[in-house]
C-alpha cells in the first residue's frame, strides 16, 4: 500500500499508477469493466496497459415501495443482467412482482445511458473470463457491492476488484466478495475519495464517449 498522504494528479495518473500495479493479469486476457462515469477514465488506462478490451457496467438502485431513496438492491446491467436484492429486502417482505416491475424500469434507464455512451455495441459477455471491475475510489463499497455479486452470478471465471484509493474497513469488508482486490491507497483517517486527487472535477459524458471510443479502436487494431 502506498501512504496514507498519497495524492493523484487526477484520474488518468491513478489509472496508469493502477495499470502499473495490475500488469501480471495481462496473461489472463482480462475484460475491464468500469463504473460510470468516474471510473472510466481510470479504467481506460487499465485496458491500454493490458490490451483488454473495456466495457462499462452500470449500476441502477432499486428503492422501497414509497421510499425511492431506501435501497433494497440493486439491477446491474451485462450481457446477463442481475438483480441483487439486500437482506433489506427480505425482512421487509417485498413482493416478487414490485422487484420485477422495478427491475423492467431500471433495465430500461440503463439501456438508455448504454446507447448515449456506447451507440448500439452490445455489453461484452463475462461467463468464464477473467473481470477487473475499476472505479475511481470506495468509500462505503454499495455499488461496488453490487457489481461484483452480479459479476460472480453472471459466471465469471476470476473477479478482480482495482481501485486506486479506498477506506480501508470497506476494502475489508469485500474481500469475501472478489477473487482478489487491488488497491493502491487505504488512507486513514479516509473521508472522501476526491481528498486524494488534485483535480477530481466530474468526468463529462464527452470525455466517457471519447475514451470507450479510444478504447474500442485499440481492440480492434
Amino acid at each position: 500500500m502506498i501512504g496514507a498522504s498519497v495524492l493523484f494528479d487526477d484520474r488518468r495518473d491513478a489509472g496508469r499508477r493502477l495499470a502499473a500495479a495490475a500488469r501480471e493479469y495481462a496473461a489472463e486476457d482480462p475484460i475491464v469493466l468500469a463504473l460510470p462515469r468516474g471510473g472510466v477514465p481510470v479504467a481506460y488506462e487499465v485496458a491500454k496497459a493490458l490490451e483488454a478490451p473495456m466495457d462499462m457496467l452500470f449500476v441502477r438502485k432499486i428503492g422501497a415501495p414509497g421510499h425511492p431513496e431506501y435501497g433494497i438492491g440493486a439491477v446491474v446491467d451485462g450481457d446477463n443482467p442481475q438483480v441483487v436484492l439486500n437482506d433489506i429486502a427480505d425482512q421487509l417482505g417485498i413482493p416478487a412482482a414490485y422487484v420485477e416491475q422495478q427491475k423492467r424500469r431500471e433495465l430500461d434507464e440503463i439501456e438508455r445511458r448504454r446507447r448515449a455512451y456506447l451507440g448500439d455495441r452490445e455489453p461484452l459477455p463475462v461467463k468464464g473470463r477473467t473481470v477487473m471491475v475499476v472505479d475511481d475510489g470506495i468509500a462505503t463499497g454499495g455499488t461496488v457491492r453490487a457489481s461484483l455479486r452480479a459479476m460472480r452470478h453472471a459466471g465469471v471465471r476470476r473477479l478482480i476488484l482495482a481501485v486506486p484509493v479506498a477506506a480501508g474497513d470497506t476494502i475489508a469488508s469485500l474481500r469475501s466478495e472478489a477473487d482478489e482486490i487491488l488497491c493502491l491507497a487505504t488512507p486513514d483517517p479516509f473521508y472522501a475519495v476526491g481528498m486524494h486527487y488534485r483535480d477530481f472535477e466530474q468526468t463529462s459524458d464527452d470525455e466517457v464517449v471519447r475514451l470507450l471510443a479510444q478504447a474500442q479502436r485499440m481492440e480492434q487494431s
